[in-house]
């Protein structure tokens, strides 16, 4: 879900869309906008990209069941 707001958000930089517009229409913060433009900016849409969870889960394998 993050992901696809953040590759839509991509679409709009191209356009010249400013952060605050884009927030708005996405229901982001500026703030969230302004990192994922900063992002794109420097490392270009493919950063943009989910790379994956952000931490191991905490239950093990039997818990899990």
């Amino acid at each position: 879900m993050r992901e696809e707001l953040r590759l839509k958000a991509a679409e709009r930089f191209t356009r010249g869309e400013a952060s605050s517009v884009i927030a708005k229409d996405l229901w982001v913060s500026v703030r969230s906008v302004q990192r994922w433009r900063r992002t794109w900016d420097e490392s270009g849409p493919s950063a943009l990209r989910s790379q994956g969870p952000a931490s191991l889960p905490r239950l093990n394998e039997k818990e899990m069941r």
